[in-house]
């Protein structure tokens, strides 16, 4: 029979998975370590049965004994699971910023959960780490103390690490992971670089954690960042640091969620986000690796919640309840699906077209691809080479009328950034909003239409949102 002896074996051994879609128009390849594999659901179930065994080890943990040990959730998670199978009793210590969900799985294990206030400084005597020491002394526990053990980050050399190189064939050029205790990535990127010294190692932290900030203030994100700095955290491991807002973490776990159908928490977001600001600093062909340290489930209240979400500043704009496929393929549209001009037509010709149909803005094909009235056939999206864009192309008539008779490749615009069908409307508007009058879009690599601010807003204006 192929079966375990327990879940503690399921521990480790995370997939790890190409990020296609994220990783659209980058030059380095985007893979991620998928955590939330562990039986827990997050990258701590590693650390929670090592610390029990070293404790065991040194006499501090006996059988039937209790644990105490202030966290955020997943820590805690990892050590009720070791808990319930090995026979000790569990009092977890948490901030009131973390998820009811957490707080209701720790107690699904048989844990006891005491909060305490989120915006205490860590010396005061209500913060989850004071309330920790305490309880720790009254009931005669055992404390893993998961910010200065050293098995957690050792756990990381010896495991995490070994897997990612394994996996990834030592063909990792960056590796990307939140700051909280430290524990991850010094561990990872210790083993990392000890491999190829050469290897970027990104430290991804939440707006007002110390790690990358002059002073510790409050954010939203849970499980990394910190007001100090943790015995576990090894400075020297980290070449690279991406301070990450609220805002961004949130929107970039959503995006995650719906592009790769991969659930994620908040932290996870933190790290995406830092990994595509990563990519862009990167050369063709680069790996980058990025650790999503847990799943969504623990968060369904809160970054999955629209109206959390509001409540907290960061989903001000509509939600528009369609994908770029309902807004291309319009059925009161009277005009083609798209319309181009080849590079080598006239600028007269393709003012031309623009007065035809009545638009404002045509992408351009390279040289004899498209029939000559606008209208393709086109290989793929690389037939798109540049744009026509009635306010640009008026500035530079206006101020040489000659202009007209010249080839079109000779005064296009950039071309337009792509967007693929099955992304959400929503996802158009950035694109617009930052100085592109239109957005190509694209199916299996064929440019099947073209969207406009103006498309935009009429299909707001018939009710297209929720």
């Amino acid at each position: 029979m192929e079966v375990y002896d327990s879940v503690l074996d399921l521990i480790g051994n995370t997939p790890i998975v190409r990020l296609p879609r994220l990783g659209k128009g980058l030059k380095p390849n985007l893979y991620a370590k998928l955590e939330m594999f562990n039986p827990g659901n997050s990258v701590k179930d590693r650390i929670g049965i090592t610390m029990i065994q070293a404790a065991e080890k040194k006499g501090l943990l006996k059988k039937g004994g209790t644990i105490v040990e202030p966290t955020s959730g997943n820590t805690g998670t990892g050590l009720a699971i070791a808990a319930c199978i090995l026979g000790y009793k569990c009092v977890f210590v948490m901030p009131d910023k973390v998820s009811q969900e957490k707080i209701s799985l720790l107690k699904a294990y048989g844990a006891e959960v005491v909060t305490t206030p989120t915006a205490v400084a860590r010396e005061s005597p209500e913060s989850y780490y004071s309330v920790s020491d305490r309880l720790t002394r009254e009931l005669g526990a055992f404390q893993p103390n998961q910010y200065f053990n050293p098995e957690n980050p050792r756990t990381h050399f010896e495991t995490t690490g070994p897997e990612i190189w394994r996996q990834m064939d030592g063909k990792v050029d960056a590796f990307v992971a939140g700051v909280g205790t430290g524990g991850t990535i010094s561990g990872v990127g210790g083993y990392l670089k000890q491999q190829n010294p050469n290897v970027h190692i990104v430290g991804a932290d939440p707006e007002g954690s110390i790690y990358t900030e002059a002073r510790a203030r409050p954010y939203k994100v849970e499980g990394i960042g910190e007001d100090f700095i943790p015995g576990t955290f090894d400075g020297t491991v980290i070449t690279d640091w991406v301070t990450v807002s609220d805002r961004d973490s949130f929107e970039t776990a959503r995006r995650v969620t719906r592009e790769e159908g991969i659930l994620i928490g908040g932290s996870g977001g933190t790290a995406m986000w830092a990994a595509l600001q990563m990519a862009k600093r990167m050369d063709e062909g680069q790996n980058i690796v990025v650790l999503l340290p847990d799943t969504g489930r623990g968060y369904l209240s809160k970054l999955y919640n629209d109206a959390w979400m509001r409540e907290n500043g960061f989903l001000d704009r509509l939600s528009i309840s369609a994908r770029v496929r309902d807004l291309v393929a319009r059925p009161d549209r009277e005009l083609p699906v798209l319309i181009t001009v080849p590079a080598d037509k006239t600028v007269r010709e393709a003012i031309d077209l623009l007065h035809h149909y009545g638009i404002s803005q045509l992408p351009v094909t390279r040289l004899g691809v498209g029939n000559g009235n606008g209208l393709g056939p086109f290989t793929d999206v690389h037939s798109m080479i540049g744009s026509i864009q009635e306010r640009n192309l008026l500035e530079r008539v206006f101020r040489d009328p000659s202009l007209v008779d010249a080839k079109v490749e000779s005064i296009m615009d950039p071309p337009f950034p792509l967007v693929d069908v099955a992304e959400e409307v929503e996802r158009v508007v950035p694109a617009l909003l930052a100085n592109n009058s239109a957005v190509l879009v694209e199916e299996g690599g064929q440019p099947v239409g073209l969207i406009t601010r103006s498309d935009l807003l009429e299909f707001v204006a018939h009710g297209k949102v929720r």
